[in-house]
């Protein structure tokens, strides 16, 4: 399931190419504060996959809310208490 959240965040993000040594700039206008950079339009691709998922890692640990995503809403999953 998350995995398909990131996909589809990933078929929403909008590309541009900026003046910097990484130029390929891509963000995710529903979750704020998500960007990344690339040297290609790839790595920015990949990069940004990156940032989405730690940024999921982040609001679920936070219990903050995560926005829907098309049909993906991650509001079912628990946080999981590790004992230890």
């Amino acid at each position: 399931m998350i995995r398909e959240y990131i996909d589809s965040a990933l078929s929403r993000a909008k590309y541009e190419i900026i003046d910097d040594e990484e130029p390929y700039y891509g963000e995710v206008p529903e979750l704020e504060g998500v960007w990344a950079t690339g040297k290609t339009l790839e790595e920015c691709r990949h990069n940004l996959a990156e940032v989405i998922d730690g940024w999921l890692v982040v609001r679920l640990k936070k219990e903050l809310p995560i926005p829907p995503i098309g049909e993906y809403r991650l509001e079912e999953l628990k946080r999981l208490e590790v004992s230890g």
